[in-house]
């Protein structure tokens, strides 16, 4: 696979999760590193003259990507961050309800219920059960948890263990005309489905570069709907707060400016979007897509299990995760890892255990016949497949 060779990922390795944290192709980290000498080379000019102008034009160029304006919303380490600080900055009072599923990241499951510990707010992970019949089921499934107390919905736009595109659009419509507030955690979703903020018109949205737009780690942002922008308080509070020299946005001063840190992976947002483009990255994200479609049954019946919806790009991407049965799933993970060199994430849910499969344009059919034949040894030579 020629791709591969542009990536800096070990070509000894057989990666099938850039779904956890993405892969950085070379020449994006070349001009990660390239950031990080500028400001080494002049660290004062670079950060009190020059730092509010770069991020202005990695902001243009991100802004136009995901489809809304540069001054609605700011660059944050990852989406832990990004959702932290929106969490911190709603006001729950005791007997509020979070509307959310018991599909979300477990990062998310946590800070969810540590603000309603403090609060005495209730978190709903209302069950989507598997397998998933239609979107119409989905949706059906996922309102039985609305009540009269319900202040916010809180949803992931493509799960992680279970690797699912979720209907946001039409959960965020109907969220509208019930006067909550919508919360989306769009991690997986930049570079791996179309997103046109704009269009979806969350109140609140999180969404990574570093992974499916492949910049390097650390490079997410948060978007806040305009009207609700002056009532989030910074997670950090810094010069920007009562700013002496204050900028057309009390928002962005509050936020983009919190002390001395490198930003370099955030100004490389360019560069990432140039890459996506020249190397036809729509194209190439179809390819892997339709291999996801071709391969899912195969998995599945190999390891004596069903796709947990239909096989369709309602619903996948570049992941699918397949149930399956383990009493050891950390065990046959390192052994996949070890003994066979595969690096890919076995998980563990509400829904059972999960072995997840991402694929991206360095990935191709002889990746999945390594791990196919790997899957295959394992159910007959040892115990952790039953």
């Amino acid at each position: 696979n020629s791709m591969k060779s542009q990536f800096l990922l070990d070509p000894e390795v057989t990666f099938l999760n850039h779904g956890s944290f993405g892969a950085c192709p070379k020449l994006i980290f070349e001009k990660y590193q390239y950031w990080q000498l500028e400001l080494e080379k002049h660290p004062v000019q670079f950060i009190t003259k020059h730092q509010a102008g770069y991020l202005k034009t990695a902001k243009e160029a991100l802004a136009d990507y995901v489809g809304c304006a540069p001054e609605d919303f700011f660059f944050t380490a990852n989406p832990t961050v990004a959702i932290n600080t929106v969490m911190r900055s709603i006001k729950l009072e005791p007997g509020d309800e979070i509307l959310s599923t018991n599909h979300e990241y477990g990062a998310m499951d946590r800070t969810w219920h540590f603000y309603c510990e403090k609060s005495g707010a209730k978190y709903i992970r209302q069950n989507i059960p598997l397998p998933i019949q239609s979107k119409e089921s989905l949706l059906e499934d996922f309102w039985k948890g609305y009540t009269s107390k319900t202040k916010i919905v809180f949803i992931n736009q493509i799960s992680s263990a279970t690797a699912l595109i979720f209907p946001v659009k039409e959960i965020i419509q109907k969220a509208k005309s019930l006067g909550l507030i919508t919360i989306i955690d769009g991690a997986h979703v930049p570079g791996h489905i179309d997103l046109n903020l704009t269009d979806l018109d969350p109140d609140y949205y999180t969404g990574t570069l570093h992974k499916w737009m492949l910049a390097p780690k650390g490079c997410s942002f948060l978007y806040v709907k305009k009207e609700l922008q002056n009532n989030i308080d910074p997670l950090v509070v810094g010069w920007g707060y009562q700013s002496e020299s204050p900028s057309k946005s009390r928002f962005l001063d509050y936020h983009e400016f919190q002390g001395t840190r490198d930003i370099s992976a955030f100004l490389t947002a360019p560069t990432v979007i140039q890459f996506l483009k020249e190397n036809h990255w729509t194209e190439k994200a179809k390819q892997s897509k339709q291999l996801i479609l071709e391969n899912y049954k195969r998995f599945c019946d190999l390891l004596g299990s069903t796709p947990i919806c239909p096989v369709t790009n309602v619903f996948l991407g570049q992941m699918f995760s397949i149930p399956i049965k383990t009493e050891q799933p950390m065990v046959l993970k390192e052994l996949l890892y070890e003994k066979y060199k595969i690096e890919i994430p076995v998980m563990k849910i509400d829904h059972g255990i999960f072995l997840r499969i991402s694929l991206n344009a360095y990935n191709d059919e002889k990746d999945l016949e390594t791990l196919y034949s790997a899957l295959k040894e394992i159910k007959i030579t040892t115990d952790l497949l039953l």
